[in-house]
């Protein structure tokens, strides 16, 4: 039986070939460039209003800005180890703070709030990847991975792993609980449609997303499960598993960009918003896109 042709571009840091074929969306000519390195685990990209992106280095308990001119500095705040991040419309950086299971809100001079810690008088699993909706409602995974650091986090205290929203009145509702291990998120710029990565099913599935912040019309849409992700102008969406791979609105595959590092997550930033950064383990890495 013949398989369904899939694009497969390899991006190699310079020095390597480059197969003959792209991806549509990727500048032409461009290949990937590692960034910097020697960082322990890199995740969590965002972009803030500049353009610049902010990442963090988890276990280090660290987070970093980049700027396309000037490269990485450090943003000097005590993040909790913090893992997601994603920019709030009053420019506050929300992080999914995954040393105390909290979402928490920092300013840009360090100032901290927490935002939630607990559903239904027990602490979280682990906050762990976030999407903001464009009425400000904060959509995040709520994953169970074992931490040794503090008795609490050695069990999983929630019923289940599940996916919340945090309303912009402070309500937190529960709107998954049927996946084995939920990660990635993004949503469209619209508000219409959320996406949703169960990591430990190799699963990504969309949902309608309601008036009240629940969600309907659970649909199947790619057969891979995805630590971070984002989402294009065209309305491509972005997984990171073994690569980044980009699958169209309808579901279908594009292709995948090869990483020298298995990625963890995916952010579009600089000026323009044409740089796809990737966080891939101690490394982080850029490609220009259309």
């Amino acid at each position: 039986m013949n398989k369904p042709a899939t694009l497969l571009l390899v991006l190699l840091i310079p020095g390597f070939s480059l197969n003959a074929q792209e991806l549509p969306m990727i500048a032409k000519g461009n290949q990937l460039e590692k960034i910097q390195s020697g960082f322990a685990f890199t995740e969590g990209p965002a972009v803030a209003k500049n353009g610049e992106i902010y990442f963090t280095d988890q276990p280090n308990d660290k987070i970093y800005i980049w700027n396309e001119k000037s490269g990485i500095r450090e943003f000097k705040v005590d993040g909790e180890r913090s893992n997601g991040l994603y920019f709030a419309a009053d420019g506050q950086l929300v992080a999914c703070a995954d040393y105390r299971n909290k979402l928490i809100k920092i300013a840009m001079d360090g100032t901290k709030t927490v935002l939630v810690d607990q559903y239904d008088g027990k602490h979280l699993n682990g906050p762990n990847d976030l999407w903001i909706h464009p009425n400000g409602d904060i959509y995040f995974t709520d994953s169970y991975y074992h931490r040794s650091w503090w008795p609490e986090g050695q069990t999983q205290v929630q019923d289940c792993r599940g996916v919340y929203c945090l309303k912009t009145n402070g309500k937190l509702i529960r709107v998954i609980d049927d996946y084995k291990m939920p990660n990635g998120i993004i949503g469209t710029p619209d508000g219409k449609t959320l996406y949703v990565a169960d990591i430990a099913d190799g699963k990504t599935w969309k949902y309608r997303i309601e008036a009240n912040g629940t969600l309907a019309d659970k649909t199947f849409f790619a057969p891979e499960g995805s630590d971070g992700m984002t989402i294009d102008k065209k309305g491509n969406v972005y997984l990171t598993n073994r690569a980044v791979s980009v699958f169209a609105p309808d579901g279908k595959k594009r292709g995948e960009i090869v990483v020298p590092e298995r990625p963890a997550n995916v952010c579009f930033g600089g000026k323009n918003r044409k740089t796809l950064f990737i966080t891939a383990r101690t490394s982080v890495y850029k490609i220009g896109m259309k």
